[in-house]
C-alpha cells in the first residue's frame, strides 16, 4: 500500500470510504464527494480506479456491482502519511512540526488541555 503517495483528491475519496464501515459502490462515493466538491461523477470514478491501482483500495465484484474496500484503516493511513509529511517538510523534526502547528493555529482551551495531557503522558513514559 502506498498511501503516502495519494493526492489530496484521493484523500477526499478515502474519507468517504472509511466513514462507510462497509464496502461501498462508486455511486455511494459519488454521493459522498460530489456535493462538497462539485466534481464530475466520472472524476470520482477515475480516482477510485487510481486508488485500486495504487493498492489503497480493493475492488471486488458482487452481483455485477463493483465494491470498494480500504486496504488499511484511516488511522494506519494517517500514521504513514504523517510520517512521510514529517520527513519531507520538517526533515523528521517532530518538535519543529508541533511548534509550527501550535503557533500557526488557534486551539480551543479544550484542545490545548488535551494536547498537554498527551504530552504529559508521553513524557512520563520516558522516565
Amino acid at each position: 500500500m502506498s498511501v503516502e503517495k495519494i493526492t489530496d483528491a484521493e484523500w477526499r475519496v478515502m474519507h468517504v470510504v472509511w466513514k462507510s464501515e462497509k464496502p461501498v459502490t462508486s455511486n455511494e462515493v459519488v454521493v459522498g464527494v460530489v456535493p462538497e466538491t462539485g466534481w464530475n461523477p466520472q472524476t470520482v470514478r477515475t480516482l477510485l480506479t487510481r486508488l485500486v491501482e495504487k493498492e489503497v483500495l480493493a475492488a471486488t465484484k458482487e452481483k455485477g456491482v463493483l465494491l470498494y474496500t480500504p486496504l488499511a484503516t484511516r488511522e494506519e493511513s494517517i500514521r504513514v502519511h504523517g510520517q512521510s509529511f514529517l520527513e519531507r517538510v520538517f526533515e523528521g523534526n517532530a518538535r519543529e512540526m508541533l511548534v509550527h502547528f501550535v503557533r500557526d493555529r488557534a486551539f480551543s482551551p479544550d484542545q490545548i488541555n488535551e494536547l498537554r495531557k498527551l504530552l504529559d503522558k508521553e513524557l512520563s513514559h520516558d522516565d
